[in-house]
């Protein structure tokens, strides 16, 4: 199980990011639990400069916009 985590004040993209991370791992089989960060002190201690931002098993992948649908799936195939 990957643990995923949405960084982000909880802004329509945010949302919309959470929602394609469950729409990626349910497409490859990957069984996740997701968290969504919205304090903005642990969003800054972990290195979000601009969101939405994606973690994936303690490691930050993405920052800023919404994150490419391929790449998302690379990330949680990996």
């Amino acid at each position: 199980m990957k643990t995923v985590k949405v960084y982000g004040p909880g802004c329509k993209r945010c949302e919309a990011t959470a929602t394609m991370v469950k729409d990626a791992a349910a497409k490859l089989g990957v069984e996740i639990e997701i968290e969504k960060v919205t304090d903005p002190r642990s969003i800054a201690m972990a290195g979000v400069l601009s969101t939405p931002g994606v973690a994936i098993d303690g490691r930050l992948v993405h920052t800023g916009g919404m994150p490419d649908a391929a790449k998302l799936e690379g990330w949680l195939a990996a």
